[in-house]
C-alpha cells in the first residue's frame, strides 16, 4: 500500500526548529511535502494575500523531502499546496508547527499555525497544529516528539470529524513527567492589551503592543488547566463561528 501523503506547514517559517522536528517525525508516517512561509508569520490569524504577487520557491532545507518557501501567509500555503504543488493529488493529513510558543484558549484566533490547519480543514482534509507552550530561545522541543507522533498516528488511522482540526499543545521540558494527553474545551481566557506609546528619533509617535493573559475559566476541562497541569491539550475546533445559542433569542427578541 501507498504511504499516506502528509502536507507541513507553520507560521515561525521554514527554517525554524520546530518544523523540522515535525517534518522528520511526519516522514515516520508517510510521504511529505512541505510548503511553508519564508519568513515568520505569527499573529496572522486566518489573513491570504490578495493585494499583493505571492512567491513560491523550492529549497532543499530538508534534503530529499520536497520542499517550498511561500511569501504569503500559512493559510496561503496550504492554498497554494492544494491548487498549484500537490494539483491533483490530496493529502490525508495537514499538520502545521511545531509552533514556538502556546496557542491555548483564544490565541486559536490570532494564531498562524492554527490557520494553516483550519484552511485545510476548510477543505474537509485532516489537519492539526502543533504547539510548544515555551517561549524561550533555547526551547527544547525533544520531548514533543511522542505525542507528535501519537496524536498524527491516531488521525491518520482512525480519521476526524469532517471540518475538524486538533489544536495541540505541549507543555514546556520540565522535571516531571508530563502527565498524558487530554481531550479538552478552550478555556475561556483572553488577552488584557496595552498599548506603550514610544517615539522614535524623528519625534514620531509609534505603539508597541503588550499586555496579560488574563484566565477566567475555573474549570478543570480546558487547555489552560491541562497544561498547567502538565497535560498535553487536544481541543478539536472547527472554522463555524456561528454563536448557535443565541439565535433564538434574537429571534424572539428581536423586531423588525
Amino acid at each position: 500500500m501507498s504511504k499516506p501523503l502528509i502536507l507541513v506547514s507553520n507560521d515561525d517559517g521554514i527554517t525554524s526548529k520546530g518544523i523540522r522536528i515535525l517534518v522528520e517525525t511526519m516522514s515516520r508516517l508517510g510521504e511529505v511535502i512541505v510548503v511553508a512561509p519564508d519568513s515568520p508569520q505569527s499573529g496572522m490569524g486566518h489573513a491570504i494575500t490578495i493585494g499583493n504577487t505571492l512567491r513560491l520557491e523550492e529549497t532543499d532545507i530538508f534534503g530529499d523531502i520536497p520542499a517550498y518557501e511561500c511569501s504569503g501567509t500559512p493559510a496561503d500555503c496550504v492554498k497554494i499546496a492544494k491548487h498549484f504543488v500537490l494539483r491533483e493529488k490530496r493529502p490525508d493529513l495537514v499538520v502545521s508547527g511545531i509552533n514556538h510558543g502556546a496557542n491555548t484558549s483564544i490565541s486559536v484566533l490570532y494564531s498562524g499555525t492554527m490557520s494553516a490547519a483550519i484552511e485545510a480543514a476548510l477543505e474537509g482534509t485532516p489537519a492539526i497544529g502543533f504547539s510548544l507552550c515555551d517561549y524561550s530561545h533555547e526551547a527544547d522541543f525533544a520531548h514533543t516528539i511522542d505525542y507528535v507522533y501519537q496524536i498524527a498516528k491516531n488521525v491518520l488511522e482512525k480519521g476526524l470529524t469532517r471540518g475538524v482540526a486538533l489544536n495541540v499543545n505541549i507543555p514546556p521540558k520540565r522535571n516531571e513527567t508530563i502527565r498524558g494527553i487530554k481531550i479538552c474545551r478552550q478555556a475561556n481566557a483572553k488577552w488584557q492589551e496595552d498599548f506603550d506609546m514610544r517615539h522614535d528619533p524623528y519625534g514620531r509617535r509609534y505603539f508597541w503592543m503588550a499586555g496579560n493573559f488574563i484566565n477566567h475559566d475555573k474549570g478543570e476541562d480546558n487547555d489552560e488547566w491541562a497544561i498547567a497541569n502538565n497535560y498535553v491539550s487536544v481541543v478539536p475546533c472547527q472554522y463555524d463561528l456561528t454563536a448557535h445559542h443565541a439565535i433564538s433569542m434574537l429571534n424572539d427578541e428581536w423586531e423588525f
